[in-house]
């Protein structure tokens, strides 16, 4: 049945699964795609929605690599928004609604249309390991598959254990059976293993809901999007999203279960996501508090079917129940199924090196909530690294690695393979120390040239990204070269409440005083009439006022960088024996020891490294 060997296996069909075989297929690699239905790819299993802090950096990321997240986001989307922009550049951070249904369709469609990519449903219920290195997988059903380079990415389905109540019953996703087999394989390969906790809330009829009781939630008025590419546009037309809140009554029915939850009654032990807590966790940890927000999100365009963002709870259902009935606006409310929560196999990702390869079994990648990370974002990150990663390994060639000044890609798998995680990891901007670097409007300048060179972007989508680097770089410069005069210059000052200029003076200075936008320097003739000549676009434009407004802030990272950058450069040998180091201290010889860093750098990041041991491995490295 399958007579050939594949390049790469991926196993399973979510996020992470997704992106993994897109980028391995457009890799040149035969690939296969195994999932347990291939109705559900990329099934949006909690909130329908892609972005947001820290997480909407990623999406535009994933794209300029030349991944499909931010296609499908656009193309399924039902409202956009840029979320903080009343601050910085470096946290503006865009989100859309999508409409679910129409998104696992897109992937699917994107997916089949992919050359070198094939597809089977079954359950991967082992693993064929020769030598310490992957050769195959085994179903379910007996029939083994060789490849020369295997990605899991499991999701929560390895052992899923659902949780409603006192009820609980095995599952990956409500409707769907749990993955077994594959842990207990690992385990007696010599892997670490632990367990996990998320959650989701209830899902809700639409037309059961009092609209006007809430309050609105509208997109943009000028709405963006996620893909630098043109295969997509921004949308015309939005669906609006409803705000409401719980009460002291929604809260003291809730405790009424407690009694109930299997989160206090020792049921659940693993730990869940800190900063996604469930509505019992919330009203248990914040008690002071008198109400939380919900968020009402339609599920697309023409279902009625709207999820509770806020309300993720595993409480029993007729609790959930009582409870949302005394909700503003929810009333009348009718269930479409309750929230549940769902515990987990996850390996703990310090078993991995850079590449999202495991250290015990060559050839073998790891992606996505398997590496105890949560959120859709964070995952297809994983997938498309390892995608790519397994598919170069196939070609023999060097390995792709995003440095933490590169890509919030970076940063997290940095975190998460020498830091390791013990509760579920998600992405924020204050984990990214060079954040000013890493802003959601220049990824495509980031990462095209690095994804070009591997050869996943595309002639012309280099060729469009260097066309509106030239032009940004250009206009940079025009403020640089270019001067105003007092008497034009001070009537947009004065209306700005800025100190006037006694001679004239180059733009550049004026545009980087803090209460000059572009709105105001377009007011300059030479502007405007510099802006029509080149024909720049909007994208243009934000990218020209940042360079200008935060040239200081963004010279200053790069330095720091530059400097991270020349430990990055210092390579420890694979298998170098700490213990003969005497000055190191007795903790960093065994976290060193376990984790193995490649570079100087990532010894730095290690808890209990301290900057002593540092200057004990730079002293016998020779420097």
């Amino acid at each position: 049945m399958f007579e050939k060997e594949y390049d790469v296996i991926v196993v399973g069909a979510g996020h992470a699964g997704s992106e993994a075989a897109a980028s391995a297929a457009n890799l040149g690699c035969s690939t296969l795609l195994i999932t347990m239905n291939l109705q559900n790819i990329a099934q949006m299993s909690c909130n329908p929605a892609m972005g947001g802090i820290a997480k909407g950096q990623i999406v535009r990321e994933i794209d300029a690599l030349g991944g499909y997240s931010g296609i499908v986001s656009d193309r399924t989307a039902i409202q956009f928004k840029m979320l903080n922009k009343s601050k910085g550049p470096a946290m503006w951070s865009p989100r859309v609604q999508s409409d679910r249904m129409r998104f696992a369709e897109e992937w699917r469609l994107l997916l089949e249309q992919t050359p070198n990519l094939d597809f089977y449903q079954e359950m991967v219920s082992g693993l064929i390991v020769e030598n310490e290195k992957i050769v195959g997988v085994k179903t379910s059903l007996g029939i083994e598959i060789k490849a020369k380079s295997v990605v899991l990415t499991n999701g929560t389905f390895l052992n899923g254990l659902i949780h409603i109540g006192e009820k609980q019953f095995g599952g990956g996703r409500a409707g769907e059976r749990a993955a077994t087999g594959i842990t207990e394989e690992l385990i007696g390969f010599g892997f670490d293993s632990g367990r996990m906790k998320t959650g989701t809330p209830p899902r809700v009829d639409g037309r059961s809901l009092d609209y006007s009781k809430m309050i609105e939630q509208p997109g943009d008025d000028s709405p963006e999007k996620f893909s630098y590419s043109d295969v997509t546009r921004p949308l015309t037309k939005q669906r609006s999203c409803h705000m409401t809140y719980t009460s002291t009554l929604v809260h003291d029915l809730l405790r009424e279960g407690f009694d109930r939850s299997p989160m206090f009654n020792g049921r659940i032990k693993s730990i869940g996501p800190r900063y996604c807590p469930s509505i019992e966790d919330k009203i248990n940890r914040f008690a002071d508090k008198e109400r939380h927000q919900l968020f009402v999100e339609p599920e697309g365009w023409n279902t009625v079917e709207v999820y509770v963002n806020g309300f993720s709870t595993s409480l029993p259902e007729d609790v959930q129940f009582k409870a949302l009935r005394s909700v503003v606006g929810f009333e009348n409310v009718k269930f479409f199924r309750p929230g549940y929560a769902i515990e987990y196999d996850y390996f703990p990702p310090t078993q991995l090196t850079h590449t999202l390869e495991t250290k015990l079994i060559s050839g073998l990648f790891f992606a996505g909530q398997i590496n105890g990370t949560t959120g859709y974002e964070e995952a297809a990150s994983q997938g498309l690294i390892a995608g790519i990663n397994a598919a170069l390994k196939v070609k023999e060639q060097d390995p792709f690695i995003l440095k933490r000044n590169e890509a919030y890609i970076g940063v997290l798998i940095d975190d998460l393979i020498t830091k390791g995680t013990e509760e579920p990891y998600r992405m924020f901007t204050s984990r990214a120390e060079y954040r000013t670097l890493l802003r959601q409007d220049n990824a495509d300048f980031r990462l095209t040239p690095k994804s070009f060179e591997i050869g996943l972007a595309s002639k012309e989508r280099m060729d469009r990204m260097e066309e509106k680097q030239k032009k940004a770089v250009d206009f940079v410069q025009f403020f640089k070269d270019t001067s105003v005069a007092p008497e034009e210059a001070n009537p947009v000052l004065e209306s700005k409440n800025s100190t006037p200029v006694k001679q004239s003076g180059k733009m550049f200075k004026l545009f980087a005083r803090p209460q000059i936008a572009l709105e105001d320097v377009r007011k300059f003739k030479k502007v405007e009439a510099y802006i029509e000549e080149h024909n720049l676009d909007k994208e243009i434009l934000e990218q020209t006022e940042i360079q200008v407004k935060y040239s200081g802030y963004i010279e200053k990272e790069k330095n720091n960088a530059d400097k991270l950058n020349r430990l990055e450069d210092i390579k420890i040998p694979k298998n170098f024996d700490y213990t003969k180091l005497k000055s190191l201290s007795f903790e960093a010889c065994e976290k060193m020891s376990k984790i193995r860093p490649a570079t100087i750098s990532q010894a730095s990041r290690i808890s209990g490294v301290s900057p002593s041991d540092i200057s004990v491995l730079l002293v016998y490295m020779g420097r």
